[in-house]
């Protein structure tokens, strides 16, 4: 995202998201959207103004605001009662809202306008069938959004497929300081798990979605030794900063979701920087964002038609295209326009059916069958949540380097230095008045 839409999105769009729904009278005509950053083509949000009048004979004004994490957004809501319309959270954050009870069941009746969520592929449809929402059936209240993968961007200059084909790269010194980790415990986890137990899957001792529902403090235990031995060579924990680290040549390695590696790969190839993803052979995690309606919702109506208008095929295909994520809909149009004779043909038929078992298409966007068909799918810990961050903050915090504590002792030194000046000086010159 280019620093004018960031401004645009961090502080222009809450600013007039306050000035809106101050005006008395006007909330039954607002559409309060909640997304993450970096996750929309912003130029459909008028095209949705326009379309839902056309449809309803009602105006609506979209108030767009962005996240950064699904903690946030789920604090925004359950401890502040924020009333967004629309949001549009993780799969793990679909079954924490489900369990707490604030989420509405969405109405596929549109009246005389398409269902364009009929669309969502069976996929994604089965993978929402396996969210954990305490009795509650995850395709009631969500409808699929985007989707990926979480791997490994590399530079292939510096880092060979072979070397890049395995989680254990995270540990080989050959690349210190050039590995930049998601800031996501659960991400990271998942990934780690999975690799730390590659002979019991192979063995059959343990299934892929035993291990995601593990959250003993053995596997923590595990997780956080490995970590510690991944620290010493880590330049930096990231939430967004990463993908800029690669592309400038800055970081050779990157544990990141696909999204970031179609988008790297892009913004580097005219410099003749060839970045790569892999999804390592130990396995991996495929996470889902979907479309929810919150409880404390006021515009029910303009929300059930965003989710509708945000599966329709076009509005679909210049969102993935504008960030890099793919589309949770699966209808003939979108797999048409991401079919590119430059890549090999990979089985597509799990995602868009029996007609797509070769499709020549970007494999980052859309795994082969082969590989997805094992991939993890991350759960709601519930109250474990806590141990889970509480060895993500072990892991980040101790330790700091010599460098930071010589800084932040010569800080000190100097502000103690100032305040004593400043105490017997200022003293001296009252005496002197005196």
């Amino acid at each position: 995202m280019t620093a004018s839409r960031r401004f645009i999105s961090s502080v222009l769009l809450p600013l007039v998201a306050c000035l809106v729904c101050s005006c008395a009278g006007q909330r039954e005509h607002t559409l309060k959207v909640y997304n993450w950053s970096d996750y929309m083509d912003l130029s459909v949000i008028k095209e949705f103004e326009q379309w839902y009048e056309e449809q309803t004979g009602e105006p609506v004004r979209v108030v767009y605001q962005t996240f950064d994490v699904n903690e946030l957004m789920f604090s925004r809501i359950e401890r502040n009662h924020d009333d967004y319309d629309v949001v549009c959270p993780s799969d793990y954050a679909i079954e924490q809202m489900l369990k707490a009870d604030l989420l509405q069941p969405i109405s596929r009746d549109f009246g005389d306008t398409p269902d364009y969520t009929a669309a969502v592929s069976p996929y994604i449809r089965d993978r929402f069938d396996r969210i954990e929402g305490g009795g509650k059936n995850g395709n009631d209240y969500a409808v699929g959004s985007s989707w990926g993968t979480t791997g490994l961007i590399y530079n292939a200059k510096y880092v060979t497929d072979e070397e890049a084909s395995s989680w254990g790269i995270l540990r080989n010194p050959k690349f210190a300081d050039r590995i930049f980790i998601k800031d996501s415990a659960r991400d990271v986890f998942s990934q780690i798990i999975l690799y730390l137990h590659q002979e019991d899957l192979l063995s059959g001792k343990v299934t892929v979605d035993e291990l995601m529902h593990d959250s003993s403090d053995e596997a923590i235990a595990e997780v956080e030794a490995f970590m510690r031995q991944v620290k010493p060579l880590v330049a930096g924990w990231e939430s967004d900063f990463g993908k800029d680290q690669m592309v400038e040549e800055r970081g050779w390695i990157s544990l990141n979701w696909s999204g970031e590696g179609v988008w790297t790969a892009q913004q580097a190839a005219p410099q003749g920087i060839d970045l790569r993803f892999s999804l390592p052979k130990e396995g991996f995690t495929v996470w889902f964002d979907g479309w929810v309606i919150p409880k404390f919702a006021k515009n029910v109506k303009a929300a059930r038609y965003w989710i509708d208008f945000m599966c329709r095929p076009d509005v679909a295909i210049r969102n993935a295209r504008e960030t890099g994520y793919t589309s949770a809909i699966a209808a003939p149009e979108v797999l048409e326009a991401f079919v590119d004779g430059q890549f090999a043909p990979v089985d597509l038929s799990y995602f868009f059916g029996p007609e797509a078992t070769a499709v020549c298409t970007n494999p980052v966007l859309y795994p082969d069958a082969a590989s997805i068909r094992n991939a993890g799918m991350e759960h709601d810990w519930g109250e474990r949540t806590q141990v889970l961050v509480a060895m993500w903050s072990r892991v980040k915090g101790e330790g700091t380097n010599t460098i930071t504590a010589i800084v932040i002792a010569a800080l000190l030194t100097i502000l103690l230095g100032v305040a004593y000046y400043r105490r017997f000086h200022g003293k001296e010159k009252e005496e002197e008045n005196a």
